[in-house]
């Protein structure tokens, strides 16, 4: 049996994330996630791919969404927690998320001031508006916030072990899972509706084309094409080096180019996700790498 390890979601797009032992899943992913977006004054979205210290900022969101609070993980100290009401009431402005133009909430010239500050560049935050209706695409179209893409990014515990066994012929030292980020980790056995068996091999999540967890139906879109994030210590919001992407090029390579590493997928039913629940492959497919 296969079963969900971790669940994390990510309250400000780039920030770091929150393990939770339980949350519901939305149609656009883990209740609040990536529900925030920390933006040029000019509206264009930052990431730790440009701005590392993003992984610093500690973000905490209440049950009900209405209060924020951005706390420091700077080893050097020096900045204060910030805790905000969140409004959805502010006016709308444009923000930009890979070229294409979405609505924002600004909250506020404190926490403005205060993510300026600590980025070291002028910044502002953005909330996700209640009208939010942006389209993902992929094998199964669904929505989500500031994600990248798809709702829900899942990875397995044997996909980063075969990794680390890759990164060790070379040399190099194993990595947290925090580097990937993903949603949902889940290690074991699964099987399928039918009871056809699923080896603990490295990226079956793949292959996966839909599935139940605890309460939820989700459905595959795409493999996840990585970046320079995974590059980011989380720890110290700081690039550590060539790995992952190094080792990965090596065998992970996308058809389309660059290199993939875990999966993702939208929600087709939602529900609550706890950690612990099994997961049942309703459903394979051919690996696309």
């Amino acid at each position: 049996m296969a079963t969900v390890v971790d669940l994390f979601t990510y309250p400000v797009k780039g920030c770091a994330g929150t393990s939770v032992d339980g949350t519901y899943l939305t149609p656009a992913g883990l209740a609040h996630d990536r529900s925030f977006m920390v933006v040029r004054l000019d509206g264009v979205y930052r990431t730790q791919r440009r701005d590392p210290r993003l992984a610093l900022v500690r973000p905490v969101v209440s049950a009900d969404g209405g209060r924020l609070t951005l706390a420091s993980a700077d080893p050097e100290g020096g900045h204060g927690a910030l805790h905000l009401d969140v409004t959805t009431s502010a006016p709308r402005r444009d923000v930009d998320l890979f070229g294409v133009t979405y609505q924002g909430i600004d909250q506020g010239d404190e926490a403005a001031a205060w993510l300026s500050d600590f980025l070291g560049t002028p910044s502002r935050l953005v909330r996700v508006p209640p009208e939010h209706d942006r389209k993902t695409d992929g094998l199964t179209p669904g929505t989500s916030g500031y994600a990248d893409s798809s709702a829900v990014h899942l990875l397995s515990r044997a996909s980063l072990a075969h990794l680390h066994t890759k990164m060790a012929e070379r040399g190099a030292p194993p990595l947290a899972m925090d580097r990937f980020r993903p949603n949902i980790v889940i290690d074991g056995h699964p099987e399928g509706r039918h009871g056809e068996d699923w080896s603990a091999a490295p990226h079956a999540e793949d292959r996966i084309r839909r599935m139940t967890i605890g309460a939820a139906d989700l459905g595959y879109t795409k493999l996840a094409v990585r970046c320079a994030v995974t590059l980011v210590d989380q720890e110290a919001g700081a690039r550590g080096g060539p790995e992952p992407l190094r080792t990965l090029a090596d065998y992970r390579r996308a058809p389309g180019g660059g290199v993939v590493f875990g999966a993702k997928f939208s929600v087709v039913r939602a529900g609550k996700l706890s950690v612990g629940d099994e997961v049942v492959v309703q459903e394979w497919g051919d690996a696309e790498a």
